[in-house]
């Protein structure tokens, strides 16, 4: 098996059958290894793209205090990436004998090995698609982490206990945007409205276990699955979606395939602003 099978395949019996190493070699313990490492590497991805994204904020929100606020929950994120890359990589090394750390998994991937789902590599738009998909996202994000809570996997159930408590903050952070929003003027109002539109189409993918079954079958106990995180997400976010006297989107289409590697252009005009210094300096530290 290649050092960078991990990131660029999701896990499958045909994926494994067709390593580089004899299927005599793997027995179930790498399979398990295999498996958390995907699993890991698609929720750090999820957190480093977007704390890209928010940062895209800093000295461009409405008001100074949002500038702050967005980077700080960019910062939130990042020290979650790190966590969740860090661990992807030690457990790759693992079952092939060559570790790769956080910089590598952030830096030094293309775009088809990365595992984030779609939402977070979106544009930022204006403010309220922002808001939209940091209500959403964040959600997501606290349903996840408090399953996680419980995880028999001792790195993420720490990581949980930490994390659960940051996206709390996130998550009402959002919330309050867009009730001010969409309760508030007629313009503001229409924009959130409008914003919710465009970024509903992501939300399917979130949930989505089609390209991730295998993963959450070989982890039982330690994963969350997704599909079951639905019901209490959509709770919070349709009860914050009626109170701001919003309407839920009703989308015609969706995304589907970021967690096999397939992305929207958008993650391709990202990467190169998150890679460009470290690809330019290889070796390079603070």
């Amino acid at each position: 098996m290649t050092a960078a099978s991990l990131s660029r395949q999701p896990l499958d019996s045909a994926d494994i059958d067709q390593a580089d190493i004899d299927q005599a070699d793997i027995d179930q313990a790498d399979i398990d290894q295999i498996a958390l490492a995907s699993y890991v590497l698609g929720l750090g991805d999820d957190t480093l793209i977007l704390a890209q994204r928010l940062g895209e904020w800093i000295t461009r929100a409405p008001q100074i205090e949002e500038d702050i606020a967005l980077g700080n929950i960019a910062l939130d994120l990042l020290g979650q990436a790190r966590t969740l890359l860090s661990y992807a990589g030690e457990l790759e090394g693992k079952v092939t004998g060559t570790s790769r750390g956080e910089d590598d998994l952030a830096f030094l991937r293309d775009e088809r090995e990365f595992r984030n789902v779609h939402l977070v590599e979106i544009e930022n738009g204006d403010f309220a698609v922002t808001m939209a998909r940091q209500l959403i996202f964040s959600a997501y994000q606290y349903e996840l982490y408090t399953a996680l809570l419980t995880s028999t996997d001792p790195t993420l159930s720490a990581l949980a206990a930490k994390a659960v408590k940051e996206v709390a903050y996130h998550r009402d952070h959002a919330t309050q945007w867009v009730l001010r929003l969409g309760d508030g003027t007629p313009e503001s109002h229409d924009r959130l409205q409008a914003a919710l539109d465009q970024v509903w189409p992501y939300v399917e993918e979130i949930f989505d276990t089609a390209d991730t079954a295998d993963i959450l079958t070989a982890l039982p106990g330690v994963a969350a699955d997704p599909a079951a995180l639905r019901p209490a997400w959509s709770r919070y976010v349709e009860a914050v979606i009626t109170t701001a006297t919003l309407s839920l989107p009703a989308p015609t289409w969706r995304s589907r395939g970021g967690r096999a590697g397939y992305h929207s252009e958008n993650l391709g005009h990202l990467l190169p602003d998150m890679q460009n210094l470290h690809r330019s300096h290889p070796g390079a530290s603070w």
